[in-house]
């Protein structure tokens, strides 16, 4: 584990404590496989109620933006003095990008081998999406659909036109392809812009798909857009750390008048929750005989490609052999 100093760092007692508790933290969901945000860390300080009273602001909470800026201070600051692992953390907005390389074909096939995928829900009777507001959260959003061959989408917020547009061509291909209408599952935060994101999602896809109604009319090609997160029933049932709701939002008041003055992060909810709760909404929208023997399928043609990945020689042998003759 790179716990790695780089600059002395010698807090005082009640920081030190706060390195101490986040650490307790971050070893568990390293356990458990997840690598925390910093926002998400945050919020198991808030939800477990570990930040000292001097965190308490003037509007008589320790959940706010100033907390939030400590937390990431000392943070930074016990990394680089060697007191926290350095993996434990991501930062899921910023990654490289690079060409990956092999020895030779042998390393090659043993490399991709496992990654062979075949389209699992080509015979199902819908396709499923997920996307969700944040980008910090893909990794937790794609440890429940890669496993159920889910793609998902990190929205950012309101999502560009030409990407909406984009999406919508493509679901309607998946229409003329397989007779299967799209449904979308999202997830954004509880606040006037999180809540209003799905209405746009819903009312864009329909906007780019309008020019095909009428000639599939009747033969079930909607695009559905369900929200699963956050809801309310959430809310009450997991009590999630409330902050007030944007007033200089454009959406304020309309989200006052139903749901009063707080709002709710996505990111205040266990990632086994969501990764639970993703899992559940996909499994309730497949065909569960299908999709086994699509999987099984997938599961043989693996197999062989991995067959030829551990017996490259005897595989590169017979085709030599074979250019061989033809040379003869």
């Amino acid at each position: 584990m790179p716990k790695i100093c780089y600059t002395p760092y010698n807090p005082k007692p009640e920081t030190r404590r706060i390195i101490e508790l986040a650490n307790e933290i971050l070893e568990e969901y390293t356990a458990q496989g997840f690598n925390l945000t910093l926002r998400q860390l945050y919020y198991q300080f808030i939800s477990r109620d570990l930040f000292p009273d001097s965190y308490v602001s003037g509007a008589g909470t320790k959940n706010n933006v100033k907390s939030y800026n400590k937390l990431g201070a000392i943070i930074s600051a016990a990394r680089e003095g060697g007191m926290i692992d350095w993996s434990y953390i991501k930062d899921r907005g910023r990654s490289s990008e690079s060409r990956p390389h092999w020895e030779g074909p042998e390393q090659f096939m043993s490399s991709v081998a496992p990654q062979f995928n075949t389209d699992l829900w080509a015979d199902q009777p819908r396709r499923v999406e997920v996307w969700v507001e944040k980008d910090a959260l893909s990794d937790v959003v794609g440890r429940a659909c890669e496993p159920l061959d889910v793609p998902y989408t990190a929205c950012k917020g309101y999502m560009s036109a030409s990407t909406m547009w984009e999406a919508a061509q493509r679901m309607l291909r998946n229409f003329n392809t397989y007779s299967q209408p799209t449904v979308i599952l999202h997830l954004g935060d509880h606040d006037p812009s999180g809540i209003d994101m799905t209405r746009d999602i819903k009312d864009r896809l329909n906007l780019f798909s309008a020019q095909y109604q009428e000639r599939f009319r009747g033969r079930g090609h909607d695009i559905t857009v369900t929200r699963i997160a956050l809801t309310r029933g959430q809310i009450t049932e997991y009590a999630p750390p409330p902050n007030p709701a944007k007033e200089t939002d454009s959406r304020f008041a309309s989200y006052q008048e139903i749901h009063g003055d707080e709002s709710w992060e996505l990111d205040a909810l266990e990632p086994q929750v969501l990764v639970d709760l993703i899992t559940e909404h996909i499994r309730n929208l497949l065909a569960p005989r299908a999709f086994s023997h699509s999987q099984l399928i997938e599961a043989t043609y693996r197999d062989s490609l991995v067959w030829v990945g551990d017996n490259w020689d005897r595989v590169d042998h017979m085709r030599q052999s074979e250019n061989d003759d033809t040379a003869e």
